[in-house]
């Protein structure tokens, strides 16, 4: 890239703000996926006109642009493939305004989600998606995949919880998308911005749902010798009327290396452990508690605890959100999947997910939101074993086949982006991906937001990437996916 337009963008945004030596492009050249790419320079913008400008200075020269929040994406949809300007917004992290009337937050994307929540506690009020990594995670992050959460069971993703979003365009435009009422008229362009993995265009700004904080809240350990029989509880759990505020499971590999880490008291020596969490009004809490005991014991739950504290309820969680750090302890390298199945199939995907890991030769733990049956399989492998990793990286396909065979879907809450772009010939046919194709055309009509994320590029996985390389697959969907490589 030349240095004529890298003095342009620190005239944008200033000379601190613009990275450019190849030490500090580093720590922009990965997230928690496996891919990596460094960009050819990263540009820091302090605000919403500030992106603005650097998008049109990137569309004047023809150069592709990349935003970032955090970097704790799990799918390389933050990186940088085939080089580009970064966009980073870790500038922009302001709460601009909570309406606790209105219970609603105006923020920048470079806020923390936990950020949110903090701010809103002292109005009795709470952001509701959580994700594992929400204390780092930013909100325009969150935006652009559509993060769930441990409560998005009961309370939905990220979507269920925006407003509305302020926009770079492609084009270095500045437009808005809904506003601070649940609904406005015409097309939910709202809808179709977020989870579009950045590819059509830049969150600058969102005004995010507050909820009340619930009375009162009950969390339950249930232990199993069996997963087979924790995966049943799940299904009847929710098939009996109850929709927990969340419903986690664990595995075995994954309790051992918790406990190693974290020391949240879970039995090392179970199968599978759910985490069970019920909120509501103080008078029906109990009663709600109770009824999800009876049907864990009906399924042979050797133990079921309820924390008697605040204390030992925050450890059960920190266990949780602690779980894929943990796998640390076994390996420095995980790869983590992320497909959606229908929950009474769980039985029989998990054991799918057994027979790879012994087809592959590689250890998987199993930690998940089973409760809308998203699973999360951490296949560990040595990352200085090419061979290895290559067998880590067939073994997601297979699961992600599995996922789909058994009525699912490849992602649930991670995206996308580089990672799983060519499994989507599992799930679409190829007339649904020109459909998606001609959407982001709309949008990013030269291809320079976020180039090369979610269309195929028939490296692996499906038959429409065996098509799209011989030239079977359409035009459209052939510029969405961006030159091959």
């Amino acid at each position: 890239m030349d240095s004529t337009f890298i003095d342009r963008l620190r005239k944008l945004v200033g000379r601190r703000h613009v990275l450019a030596d190849l030490d500090d492009l580093r720590s922009y050249g990965y997230d928690a996926s496996l891919d990596r790419a460094l960009p050819d320079v990263v540009a820091l913008p302090g605000s919403a006109r500030e992106v603005a400008d650097v998008v049109a200075a990137c569309v004047d020269r023809g150069y592709p642009f990349v935003a970032r929040g955090a970097g704790t994406g799990l799918s390389g949809g933050a990186l940088a493939e085939g080089g580009g300007v970064v966009i980073s917004t870790t500038r922009m992290h302001r709460i601009l305004e909570l309406d606790a009337l209105n219970r609603l937050a105006v923020v920048e994307p470079g806020v923390p989600n936990a950020e949110i929540s903090a701010a809103a506690a002292a109005h009795g009020l709470r952001f509701v998606p959580d994700p594992s990594s929400q204390a780092v995670c930013t909100i325009g992050g969150n935006i652009a995949e559509n993060a769930g959460g441990l409560h998005c069971l009961a309370y939905g993703v990220t979507a269920n919880h925006v407003l509305g979003v302020e926009v770079v365009t492609a084009d270095g435009e500045l437009v808005s998308l809904g506003g601070k009422t649940v609904d406005t008229p015409g097309y939910d362009l709202l809808g179709c911005f977020i989870g579009s993995e950045g590819t059509l265009g830049i969150v600058t700004q969102a005004t995010v749902r507050l909820e009340p904080m619930h009375e009162a809240s009950r969390t339950l350990l249930a232990v199993y010798d069996s997963i087979e029989n924790a995966s049943r509880a799940v299904s009847d759990i929710i098939g009996s009327g109850i929709i927990p505020g969340a419903l986690e499971m664990m595995d075995r590999l994954t309790t051992q290396a918790v406990e190693e880490s974290v020391h949240a008291g879970f039995p090392t020596d179970a199968e599978a452990i759910l985490i069970i969490e019920v909120d509501g009004v103080r008078e029906a809490v109990d009663d709600i508690a109770q009824a999800v005991r009876e049907v864990c014991e009906r399924h042979a739950a050797r133990e079921v605890r309820l924390a008697q504290s605040p204390d030992e309820r925050e450890r059960i969680w920190r266990g949780r959100k602690g779980a894929f750090g943990a796998m640390g302890r076994y390996s420095p390298t995980y790869y983590v999947q992320d497909g959606v199945i229908p929950r009474t199939r769980l039985p029989e995907v998990l054991r799918e997910v057994s027979a790879v890991s012994a087809r592959f030769g590689l250890r998987i733990a199993n930690v998940f939101h089973a409760g809308d049956g998203n699973i999360h399989p951490l296949i560990i492998f040595n990352a200085d074993d090419p061979g290895e990793v290559e067998r880590a990286v067939v073994a997601g396909d297979e699961i992600l086949r599995a996922c789909v065979r058994h009525g699912g879907s490849i992602s649930g809450e991670h995206g996308i982006g580089t990672e799983k772009r060519d499994c989507m010939t599992l799930q679409f046919a190829p007339a649904d991906l020109e459909l998606m194709a001609r959407v982001k055309k709309v949008f990013n009509a030269r291809n320079l937001c976020n180039p090369r994320k979610m269309f195929p590029t028939s490296r692996r996985c499906g038959e429409g990437a065996r098509k799209l390389a011989s030239g079977e697959l359409s035009p459209a969907l052939a510029a969405a996916a961006g030159p091959a490589f």
